[in-house]
């Protein structure tokens, strides 16, 4: 059995996935398993892959079923300890799997790591805000304003999605926010401090730039995890914090646009919340 299955879910990206194929055969640490998942692509994102012949697993899905969906099926066909996951269009530094396999094998009480990243956006390096820094360890506080934990940047032992579940397939987009703050209310999330992995972002096709309203996902991952019953005290009061400001924001941004009635929702949501909680 591979000590690493490497999940790329990809959807008309044949310009791109080969790249990120590319990336993970070149790994140093050759102990892994590699599936792609074509997400019901419509382009020769499938002819192109099976060019690399056995040395990856090509699932496809017969529609598109979103991100989630297709990250899901990849780690239910694998068979790996560890679990690695790769966008399609980003792509990784030789060393990342021998980095993040080397450091949790050593700290075997240790669920996962990411690396530093490599921002790029059309061509050109992008150096991140101070805000958008990744912190080490407890994490679940800052993650609690945005998402500081790169898909494709982390390796995580299998039996902690067992204990925490997948991605959710109900989120368009947010799905990384929303499972990263169920683990890291659990757990901590280490930092190996090296750049292991390009990201390419400012494209057309990326979800984000296609998704408007993000935060309403955002807002609907903190009600999940508010709910879900396994946040202490404190983490509670925080998230709701969170909540409460994303759905000022997102609220009074509906009432602008002339959305009275999903403006007056997010508005009263955290009170609603509160009192539904004590």
């Amino acid at each position: 059995m591979a000590a690493v299955s490497v999940i790329i879910p990809t959807f008309n990206r044949a310009h791109m996935v080969c790249r990120a194929v590319g990336s993970v055969l070149g790994q140093t640490y050759k102990e892994f398993e590699l599936v792609v998942v074509d997400d019901g692509s419509t382009d020769d994102t499938g002819r192109r892959v099976r060019e690399f012949g056995n040395r990856i697993d090509l699932v496809t899905h017969e529609t598109n079923r979103g991100v989630s969906a297709a990250r899901n099926t990849g780690i239910r066909f694998s068979k790996g300890t560890f679990l690695a996951f790769l966008d399609s269009d980003d792509y990784w530094l030789p060393e990342k799997l021998e980095a993040q396999v080397e450091f949790l094998t050593k700290h075997p009480d240790r669920k996962i790591c990411q690396t530093e990243e490599l921002w790029m956006r059309r061509g050109r390096r992008v150096n991140p805000g101070k805000k958008h820094l990744k912190p080490s360890g407890d994490i679940f506080f800052p993650s609690l304003e945005r998402c500081l934990v790169s898909p494709s940047a982390v390796v995580l032992r299998r039996s902690l999605l067992a204990e925490v579940g997948l991605f959710d397939e109900s989120l368009p987009v947010c799905e990384d926010y929303d499972l990263w703050l169920r683990i890291a209310c659990r757990y901590p999330v280490h930092l190996i401090p090296r750049v292991l992995l390009v990201k390419e972002g400012g494209r057309e096709d990326q979800l984000s730039c296609q998704m408007r309203g993000m935060d309403r996902y955002r807002i609907k991952a903190l009600l999940n995890l508010i709910q879900s019953g396994r946040l202490d005290a404190e983490q509670r009061e925080a998230s709701l914090q969170a909540l409460s400001r994303k759905c000022m924001i997102y609220g009074n941004g509906c009432l602008k646009r002339g959305k009275e009635e999903e403006g007056k929702f997010y508005l009263a949501l955290p009170d609603k919340l509160r009192k539904g909680v004590g």
